[in-house]
């Protein structure tokens, strides 16, 4: 009798019905030691391999290893790395998003549209430029719940839906405007992309939060465990108690608003929205993603991993543009990564192939 009390508060529930005991269970099945290690050591590989990268950068160019090229470099790699903690998000879960990067593109251009004047190709209406910005996150969450609700509860494949929502806002995004640019935003929209803080941009320093924020989440909260559970069989999840659709969907929404609040930090870093922003984005994040160790059969993977993956693309980026190397040169060392890092987790186990 007197071991009741105890036994109940073990099993505490939290809120969406989520126990600690429940997500436990799941991941005793779901997580082998010896597969836990494997992933680890990927993700620790990469450190050596961008001390390399920063060693070869110094010899490649006198520029590299300076403080405006740095924080260039830290700028670029900002807004991937916010799309890249949205896109590791889904695919923990055992999805994905192909239309983060039409997000990305469209939402900050409405948002644009609605406060700039009909001079530089807004809308006219001068509306306060904070509104703007919540459009633009409420755009990005709106479609991440729409995506959410289609693929969890009416279980549309992810790939096909999502790549259609991809076209459909691109296309609205170029048609919106005629195919031109927003410019002429307003100083508060564009902070985000623009300002600095202590010499270093402050879209580096708000993803690099987002990265510590989703890390410590998915390791420490009760729902963040439950979104490795659920990546790695969602239906023992589901018998387990945890609330599978309701996190999943919330997942979508989540990763729309960051994907939409990446799109706001690059019209800052440019200081205008294009008809074409975001274009082939989304090869560049599973690039990271996968580099990093995120597991694109879900649950595996670690917010560092994936930070790691975004700085080694963003540095070999900026090697072969110092070097004077064609864009085309640079796709196809992306593609060249992406294929080294599959291999990578073929061989140490942590894809099941």
């Amino acid at each position: 009798m007197g071991s009741a009390p105890a036994d109940r508060g073990s099993r505490r529930t939290g809120r969406g019905g989520v126990t600690d005991a429940a997500i436990e269970r799941v991941e005793v099945v779901r997580r082998p030691v010896r597969r836990v290690l494997l992933g680890s050591i990927r993700e620790l590989a990469l450190v050596p391999a961008l001390v390399v990268l920063f060693v070869v950068g110094i010899f490649t160019s006198p520029a590299f290893f300076t403080t405006a090229n740095l924080s260039n470099t830290a700028q670029f790699s900002a807004a991937l790395g916010m799309v890249v903690v949205a896109e590791s998000l889904i695919l923990l879960t055992g999805s994905f998003d192909l239309s983060l990067q039409s997000i990305y593109g469209l939402a900050p251009m409405i948002g644009a549209w609605l406060i700039v004047s009909k001079d530089g190709q807004g809308l006219g209406t001068h509306w306060n430029p904070a509104f703007g910005i919540l459009v633009v996150i409420g755009i990005g969450g709106a479609v991440g719940l729409f995506n959410g609700f289609m693929i969890v509860k009416l279980r549309f494949n992810a790939f096909i839906f999502t790549l259609a929502m991809l076209i459909l806002l691109a296309g609205l995004q170029n048609g919106l405007v005629s195919g031109r640019t927003i410019y002429q935003m307003p100083a508060s929209f564009i902070y985000l992309g623009s300002a600095y803080w202590l010499g270093v941009p402050v879209s580096a320093w708000v993803t690099g939060t987002i990265f510590l924020v989703a890390g410590v989440f998915l390791r420490y909260h009760r729902v963040g465990r439950a979104i490795y559970a659920i990546g790695g069989n969602a239906e023992a999840a589901r018998a387990a108690g945890i609330k599978v659709d309701r996190i999943r969907i919330g997942v979508f929404v989540v990763a729309g608003a960051l994907a939409a609040l990446a799109g706001l930090m690059t019209s800052g870093q440019v200081v205008a929205v294009t008809a074409n922003q975001g274009n082939n984005l989304i090869f560049t994040v599973f690039a990271a993603a996968v580099i990093g160790g995120i597991a694109l059969e879900g649950g595996r993977g670690r917010m560092f991993g994936a930070l790691t993956g975004v700085v080694l693309l963003g540095l070999v980026q900026n090697i072969l543009v110092l070097s004077q190397i064609q864009t085309f040169w640079i796709d196809a060392a992306n593609g060249a990564i992406i294929l080294i890092a599959l291999g990578l987790a073929r061989v140490i186990g942590t894809s099941r192939g």
